[in-house]
C-alpha cells in the first residue's frame, strides 16, 4: 500500500528539524520526491536533504519566511515547479517564540506568533490550491498541537490559542475543499522531545509533564511519523477528512 510515495510530490514546512524533519525523512525513504522547506536552519536542512537521497529518495531544499504572504506563496511555487506539481503539502512550521505571560505580550509577539503558526498555514495552503487543482486532486495535513485542547502551558497562550485555530481551519478547510478532491487533515503532537522544548522548557517542566503521561514518558519525533505516513496514505486514509490525530501518549484521551 505504501507504493503509491514512490515518486508523490511533497513540499513540508519547517522541515529542517524536529517532527519535520523525521516525516521528511520517512518519506524519502517510501520513494517520495521531498522539498524540504527551512528559513533559518539550513545546515540541519540539508542534512535532511542528504538523508532523503541516502535512502533512495529525492531530495532539496527551499528557504524562506512563511509567516510572510508573498514568501508563503513564493516558497509554495518555487517547490511545485521543481517537483513537477504537487501531491502533498504538509503545514509543520510553527515555533513558541518563547514564553510570555499576558501582561507581557506587546503587538511585536503576538503578530509574530500568530503569523508563523496561523497566518503561514492559510497562505500556503491558498499557494497550493492552483497546483493541486492542476492535479485533480491533493492532500493537506497541517501540524496541531495537544495546546490545542489544554490551552498549553505557562506562557504559551498564544501558541496554544494558534493552535486552536489551525484546528478549527482542519475542518473548515475540509468542508471547502472537498469539491476540489482535496483532504485535509491535522496530527497534533503532545509532548514531543524535540529542540522545541530545549528552547522553551526547563527540566523541571518537562519533569512534571511526564508523570503526567499514562505512559509516563515525552514522545520522540519518530513517534509521530506514522500519523502522517498514515493520512497522506490515500489506500489507507483516502475517506478521512477533517479529522486530528493526537499523538500523546495518553496525556490527552478527547
Amino acid at each position: 500500500m505504501f507504493e503509491e510515495w514512490k515518486g508523490k510530490r511533497v513540499l513540508i514546512t519547517g522541515a529542517s528539524r524536529g517532527i519535520g524533519a523525521a516525516v521528511a525523512r520517512q518519506a524519502g525513504a517510501l520513494g517520495a520526491r521531498v522539498a524540504v522547506h527551512y528559513y533559518t536552519s539550513q545546515e540541519p536542512a540539508e542534512a535532511v536533504v542528504r538523508a532523503i537521497r541516502d535512502a533512495g529518495g529525492e531530495g532539496f531544499t527551499v528557504c524562506g519566511d512563511v509567516s510572510r504572504s508573498a514568501e508563503a506563496t513564493r516558497i509554495v511555487d518555487e517547490a511545485a515547479e521543481r517537483l513537477g506539481g504537487l501531491d502533498l503539502l504538509i503545514n509543520n512550521a510553527g515555533d513558541m517564540l518563547g514564553r510570555v505571560a499576558l501582561g507581557e505580550i506587546d503587538d511585536d509577539h503576538y503578530d509574530r506568533v500568530m503569523d508563523l503558526n496561523a497566518r503561514s498555514v492559510v497562505m500556503v495552503s491558498q499557494a497550493a490550491l492552483p497546483h493541486f487543482r492542476r492535479t485533480g486532486s491533493g492532500n493537506i495535513i497541517h501540524t496541531s498541537s495537544i495546546a490545542a485542547r489544554n490551552g498549553g502551558g505557562p506562557g504559551a497562550g498564544l501558541y496554544a490559542s494558534a493552535k486552536g485555530f489551525v484546528s478549527t481551519m482542519t475542518r473548515n478547510m475540509a468542508k471547502e475543499l472537498m469539491e476540489d478532491r482535496i483532504r485535509v487533515n491535522a496530527v497534533a503532537p503532545g509532548v514531543i522531545a524535540t529542540d522545541f522544548h530545549v528552547r522553551h522548557s526547563t527540566e523541571e517542566q518537562l519533569a512534571a509533564v511526564s508523570a503526567s503521561i499514562p505512559m509516563g514518558r515525552t514522545g520522540a519525533a519518530e513517534e509521530c511519523v506514522g500519523a502522517y505516513i498514515f493520512l497522506g496514505t490515500d489506500s489507507m486514509s483516502g475517506y478521512m477528512t477533517g479529522q486530528i490525530i493526537e499523538v500523546n501518549g495518553g496525556q490527552l484521551m478527547p
